[in-house]
C-alpha cells in the first residue's frame, strides 16, 4: 500500500483555466489575455479621422430646436434629481436599500469608456456594484509601465472629478454614482505634457493590438424628412395659394 499513491498525494492545485484568468482580469483590472485566442474583456477604438458628429448640413434647423416633450422631459428629470437629493437624508434605510435593488436588477452592468485626449477610447464592462477604483485600476494596467506611475484623473464633462481620495466618490457604487447603464469619462493626467491632443493615447502595446475603428454614428435623414414635409405641404385651406394673407374680419371692420 505504501507504493501506490493516495488521493490525497495527487491533489495539487490546478492551474487556472483561461476562463478563470479572464474572470480575474476583470476583477483586479488586469488586461493581460490567456494563452487561448479568447477575444478581450475590453475594447479599444482609434482617434476617428473626422468629425464624431454629423454635420449640421446634413440636418434641417428644426433639429437643433428642443421641441415641448424634450422641454418637460429635461424639467422633470431635474425635479425628479433635485427631490431626490433633498429627500436623501430623510429615506429610511429599507427605502433606499430597495431602491438599490432596483437599480441592480435593472442594471446589473455598466460599460465605461475612458476617452484620452486624442480621442482614443477605452472600454470596459463592469459590474454595476463595481466601485470606481476598479475603473481607475483598469485604466492603470492598461498603460504603457512609464506612465504607470503617473496620477490622472477620471471626470465627467464638464468638471465632475471622479477622484479615488473623495469619500463621496469612492464609497459609492458605479450604480450609486449615476453612471450605469452607460458613461464617458474623460481622463487628464496631472502630467500636462500628455493632456494634448496631438499626443497619442499612452496605452501598452498589447492594448493597443486590439484597436478598432469607432462605429459611425447612424444618420438621422429619414427621422428629419417627415418633419419638413410637415411644413412643405400642408393643406390647401390653411391659407391662399396666390401668396395672400387673409386680414380678419376684426381687422377689417377697424379700417373702415
Amino acid at each position: 500500500m505504501t507504493g501506490t499513491p493516495t488521493l490525497s498525494g495527487e491533489q495539487k492545485p490546478m492551474p487556472p483555466s483561461s476562463a478563470n484568468l479572464n474572470e480575474s482580469s476583470t476583477n483586479d483590472g488586469n488586461i493581460s489575455q490567456s494563452a487561448s485566442n479568447e477575444p478581450p474583456s475590453f475594447k479599444v477604438y482609434k482617434p476617428s479621422s473626422g468629425p464624431s458628429y454629423i454635420p449640421s448640413s446634413d440636418l434641417p434647423d428644426t433639429y437643433f430646436d428642443p421641441t415641448p416633450s424634450d422641454l418637460k422631459l429635461a424639467q422633470t428629470q431635474l425635479a425628479a434629481r433635485t427631490q431626490a437629493l433633498t429627500n436623501a437624508p430623510l429615506q429610511l434605510r429599507a427605502t433606499r436599500e430597495a431602491a438599490e435593488k432596483a437599480k441592480k436588477d435593472r442594471w446589473p452592468n455598466t460599460t465605461i469608456r475612458v476617452r484620452f485626449t486624442d480621442r482614443t477610447q477605452l472600454e470596459k464592462v463592469f459590474p454595476s456594484t463595481d466601485k470606481i477604483k476598479s475603473v481607475y485600476a483598469f485604466v492603470r494596467n492598461s498603460l504603457r509601465e512609464d506612465v504607470k506611475p503617473i496620477k490622472f484623473i477620471l471626470y465627467q464633462p464638464p468638471r465632475r472629478d471622479l477622484k479615488v481620495s473623495d469619500p463621496k466618490v469612492k464609497n459609492l457604487s458605479l450604480a450609486e454614482l449615476e453612471l450605469a447603464p452607460s458613461s464617458v469619462l474623460v481622463l487628464r493626467f496631472e502630467d500636462e505634457s500628455l493632456n494634448g491632443t496631438d499626443v497619442p493615447a499612452p496605452l501598452a502595446s498589447n492594448v493597443l493590438a486590439f484597436a478598432e475603428s469607432l462605429p459611425a454614428p447612424p444618420r438621422q435623414e429619414d427621422e428629419a424628412a417627415p418633419a419638413s414635409s410637415k411644413k412643405l405641404g400642408g393643406p390647401s385651406n390653411s391659407g391662399s395659394s396666390n401668396g395672400e394673407k387673409k386680414i380678419p374680419k376684426w381687422l377689417k371692420l377697424g379700417k373702415k
